[in-house]
């Protein structure tokens, strides 16, 4: 009965661990400048993206992922890292530029949006189970702290834009979860 009541503490901790966001000074010790354009929220959009990268699976290998992605969105001339949270294969939530500052995920759409996107390839395979319970609880936190309005609208990047972003596995998913639109 004793392991049984610790067993279960275990996985209640490890539930809570992998629902909350994990800080950006984990993973990048450079703070987000105070220019960067804040977001008037809450918004309408959460536009969900995948990054087109190998998938990650640990800590480790999510924050190194994050990084090359920053790195990768800097040498394309973004103020920083384009979106504003990012998924891991381990089911945690990143934050990336987090509430409050407009992200550079969709021209057109960052003044209205904000941007989550799933780390890995989703036009060859499906994403994991805890990626998109991640995304759910994400959404959920966003719209408790009235950053997103309830009635939100869940799109596919490629809603947006002509691209294949974020994968036909993701976006099958995606339709299938509450406050999907079409647009």
């Amino acid at each position: 009965m004793k392991l049984l009541l610790q067993l279960s503490l275990l996985t209640l901790g490890l539930t809570l661990a992998l629902g909350q966001i994990v800080p950006r000074s984990s993973w990048c010790p450079v703070p987000l400048s105070p220019r960067l354009p804040r977001l008037a929220a809450p918004v309408r959009l959460i536009i969900i993206h995948h990054t087109a990268t190998r998938q990650c699976f640990n800590p480790q290998q999510c924050q190194q992922a994050l990084k090359n992605i920053r790195a990768d969105h800097l040498r394309r001339r973004f103020r920083d890292i384009g979106y504003n949270f990012l998924i891991g294969g381990d089911g945690r939530i990143y934050e990336g530029l987090g509430f409050g500052i407009r992200g550079e995920h969709a021209p057109n759409y960052n003044s209205r949006s904000i941007g989550i996107a799933f780390i890995g390839n989703f036009q060859v395979g499906l994403p994991p189970a805890q990626m998109m319970q991640a995304a759910r609880t994400l959404i959920s936190i966003a719209v408790q702290r009235r950053q997103v309005v309830p009635k939100y609208s869940l799109i596919g990047h490629c809603q947006t834009k002509a691209t294949a972003c974020p994968g036909i596995h993701l976006l099958n998913e995606l339709r299938k979860m509450s406050g999907y639109r079409r647009i």
